[in-house]
């Protein structure tokens, strides 16, 4: 089975669309392959964002060579999915899979923070078991 290719997409491609890309890396890599990017870039992935996945999960964005990329920049996708239109809405050439509408959680509290990643993290694996079971 040839994995499909999954893009969490949101405008700066610097926090909720990096979570996503790593959660799915690491929850449902065996399943499909995950892509983040911005209509527009930052110069670094939002650091409380690093901070917090490292510490929660273990996972470190920066050291798997995560940044903040351009559309442009990843494979042709099987899968788009809008982290949220509430900073705006990113124009891609194709419309969205899904749209997972969530907060920003940048500039906020820590457990704001806390509180997407679960979501986030619930939704990968919900996408995994789509994935899995549209396979079958």
């Amino acid at each position: 089975m040839k994995k499909k290719k999954v893009a969490f997409i949101c405008v700066h491609n610097s926090c909720r669309s990096q979570m996503a890309e790593a959660f799915g890396r690491h929850l449902a890599g065996d399943v499909f392959e995950s892509y983040s990017a911005g209509t527009e870039t930052k110069p670094q992935i939002n650091q409380d964002a690093v901070r917090l996945m490292k510490e929660l999960y273990g996972i470190d964005m920066e050291a798997e060579g995560q940044h903040s990329k351009l559309i442009e920049e990843i494979p042709e996708i099987d899968v788009a999915i809008s982290m949220g239109c509430n900073v705006g809405c990113p124009f891609i050439g194709r419309t969205f899979d899904d749209n997972w509408g969530l907060e920003d959680p940048m500039g906020k509290s820590d457990e704001d923070f806390k509180t997407v990643m679960k979501e986030i993290e619930k939704r990968i694996l919900e996408l995994k078991k789509k994935i899995l079971e549209s396979d079958e």
